[in-house]
């Protein structure tokens, strides 16, 4: 990071921004063509941080992810434009995480339950959810292993 005075390196509060935030977007790359999309997701912290996220079963991001299972994710809450007199006095207050890792397709049916009840939880704060057996079949849950993330307050 080009500024260090602006580097989160507190590990809780890079989880507070990711607790904080409504989506994550991952980037993965297609033969070297960028692809970026914004998805729901549930942040399991402990010894292998993990991000997971639900999709239908067919769509261009899974295409991608067979062929490369390298991924960015990207959170940012707390925006706040910052007005001036003049046009080069703006700028944008906010708080980022980034971070990357392998990105893959889940298919014990344990763990994808696990996935999906993380995701459920982030966004309600409750646990113990049952799912429509044809729905959750019809469901594929991805898993991101994180290997490295950063914060960022601006």
């Amino acid at each position: 990071m080009r500024k260090k005075e602006r580097e989160i390196t507190d590990t809780d509060e890079i989880s507070s921004i990711i607790s904080h935030s409504d989506v994550c977007r991952i980037a993965l790359s297609d033969n070297n063509i960028p692809y970026i999309v914004t998805m729901n997701f549930g942040y399991q912290e402990g010894a292998g941080n993990r991000l997971y996220f639900h999709c239908a079963r067919e769509g261009k991001k899974l295409e991608i992810i067979r062929r490369n299972n390298y991924a960015c994710f990207e959170f940012d809450i707390d925006h706040q434009l910052n007005t001036g007199q003049n046009a080069c006095d703006f700028g944008m207050s906010y708080k980022s995480v980034v971070g990357w890792g392998k990105i893959k397709i889940i298919t014990d049916e344990e763990e994808k339950k696990s996935g999906l009840d993380c995701i459920m939880s982030h966004y309600s704060g409750r646990t113990g959810f049952s799912y429509n057996k044809a729905v959750f079949d019809k469901t594929i849950v991805l898993r991101l292993d994180i290997s490295e993330m950063k914060g960022k307050k601006a």
